[in-house]
């Protein structure tokens, strides 16, 4: 009989568990302040500003993680407040984030599909985890070479140190745009792109949307249906596909952008107010000082060990929940099963899958305060997991966008082919998921 057990570093810490713990979310605190000093002080640099909001969230993960899991070892009713406050603050400010880099894959995808963009490599080849080829968001400075017969998902990732990739918000997708833009249309494709950007396919205006904010809108869907349209006069190109991959790109970049200027506008009500202040208060006392329980005066090795062995079990039992076996067979069609079917049909296939990325979360951050030091491989499957979080996202986008009454048939053709493109990202990534996790667990022999 042979059980899972995850690999882990050699390094253990000493002294109680309670030093332990201090010792991790006092750091953990610190890089907090002064995530949050750098985004005060980066003013109108965006990028300084993304960078700083990226390190805030992964701060605030990271602490909320470990109260969770040593929630034993510390006071109860704080732990809970504060955990919950960090969890608030984490999702707000990532969701400007996600806007932006949704729209980024679904562009570069829709500029692929229509022959405008290079191959990506194909299996086997080997392709960098990150670098100058990948399109969504910044990685880790864990760097290590794609498995084999990753597809298609290994040109799209996101993650810091295995964490929630972050951008900028404002100029990744105007960047978006102007890379799909690419080179100079073809005179017929360019104005029937503008013309579509005032048709059907984008419903009505937002209300309260100003005659300034539609210009800038204007602009950026002319550019972005410039690069997506390209094609139209190509020997390669598919005359349809192309205009229909113009319109649909207009059409997501209208959806996607008012969808990151409202998540704008929630980040910053959010870091204005009195909630996000308190949240602020308390992780500066947590930077000198950590409410500790009785049990927090055992010994580090043994009483960490308890909860962190929970974490591990959680995540092993919620990884047999996989259906691993099946994803270990490339093209097994599983992740378009149920592809015509209601939104949640969708969204329940993927619910466990997101549920093993958080608890790999929580498990690498035990680990991160039992084994000081970063786990590559723990690491580099949480990648995975975010590639298929991305993908099953991006899917559903493109879904929500051809839903859109009144689109012309090419475009809802061309959001259709984009749908199925992002649905086999994401069984790409339960392959690449289950080649990994067979290196990250070893066969132990049971007496």
């Amino acid at each position: 009989m042979h059980s899972p057990e995850l690999s882990r570093p050699d390094t253990v810490v000493a002294g109680t568990a309670g030093e332990a713990v201090a010792h991790y979310l006092h750091a953990q605190a610190a890089d907090f302040l002064r995530s949050l000093r750098r985004h005060g002080e980066s003013g109108a640099e965006t990028a300084a500003v993304a960078d700083a909001a990226r390190s805030l969230r992964a701060a605030s993960r990271r602490i909320s993680g470990t109260l969770h899991t040593f929630r034993p070892l510390l006071d109860p009713a704080w732990a809970d407040g504060l955990r919950t406050e960090l969890a608030w603050l984490a999702t707000t400010l990532a969701q400007e984030h996600a806007c932006t880099s949704r729209l980024s894959r679904l562009l570069d995808a829709l500029s692929r599909l229509s022959g405008t963009a290079p191959l990506p490599p194909a299996r086997g080849e080997s392709l960098p985890l990150y670098g100058s080829a990948a399109h969504n968001g910044s990685f880790g400075a864990e760097s290590r070479p794609h498995p084999a017969g990753s597809g298609p998902a290994a040109a799209h990732g996101r993650t810091g140190t295995a964490d929630i990739h972050d951008a900028d918000g404002h100029a990744a997708g105007n960047g978006a745009a102007t890379a799909l833009a690419g080179g100079h249309g073809t005179g017929a494709t360019a104005p029937a792109a503008l013309e579509d950007g005032h048709s059907t396919d984008h419903g009505t205006p937002a209300a309260g949307e100003g005659p300034a904010s539609r210009g800038v809108r204007a602009t950026v869907t002319t550019t972005a249906a410039d690069r997506a349209g390209r094609t139209a006069g190509s020997p390669s190109g598919n005359g349809a596909l192309a205009v229909g991959a113009a319109r649909a790109a207009a059409l997501l970049e209208r959806q996607l952008t008012l969808a990151r200027t409202r998540a704008h506008s929630a980040a910053l009500q959010a870091l204005g107010s009195s909630r996000f202040h308190a949240v602020a208060d308390a992780v500066a006392l947590l930077a000198s000082e950590l409410p500790l329980g009785p049990a927090a005066a055992g010994p580090a090795t043994e009483t960490l060990a308890l909860p962190a062995q929970a974490a591990e079990r959680r995540l092993l039992g919620a990884v047999a929940e996989l259906p691993l076996r099946r994803a270990a067979h490339p093209y097994n069609a599983e992740a378009l099963f149920s592809g015509l079917a209601a939104a949640s049909a969708g969204e329940a296939q993927d619910a466990p899958w997101h549920e093993v990325r958080r608890l790999l979360r929580l498990h690498r951050y035990a680990q991160e305060v039992l084994h000081p030091g970063t786990d590559p491989v723990l690491c580099h499957a949480g990648i995975l997991l975010d590639r298929h979080r991305d993908a099953a996202e991006a899917a559903a986008a493109a879904a929500t966008a051809a839903r859109t009454p009144r689109i012309a048939p090419a475009t809802a053709y061309a959001l259709g082919v984009l749908h199925a493109d992002q649905r086999h990202e994401v069984e790409a990534a339960r392959f690449a998921f289950q080649q990994e996790w067979r290196h990250a667990t070893t066969a132990v022999t049971a007496p």
